[in-house]
């Protein structure tokens, strides 16, 4: 069994209302030096049976047919062996 660790992030260029909001939040409860913050998505996918490189296609295939949106997002995932 493999997990399927998947990062999901809003392209440079992209605004970031949910970003500019919680930098203002932290700004007014005094943290300083807060250049940027940015909203994503992580993903967790555990996958039963298949070998890495079948793993890494179909995972592939899930990104891009649904777990992201390619005209404002970028992605990137790492795969491990899933502990029992």
């Amino acid at each position: 069994m493999l997990t399927a660790k998947i990062y999901v992030t809003l392209k440079p260029g992209v605004l970031d209302a949910q970003g500019d909001t919680v930098k203002s939040a932290l700004e007014t409860l005094g943290f300083r030096g807060v250049a940027d913050v940015r909203i994503g998505k992580f993903l967790v996918i555990r996958l039963d049976g298949h070998a890495r490189e079948q793993t890494a296609a179909q995972v592939e295939e899930m990104c891009r047919r649904l777990l992201v949106n390619p005209v404002i997002e970028d992605y990137s995932f790492e795969l491990e062996e899933a502990g029992g």
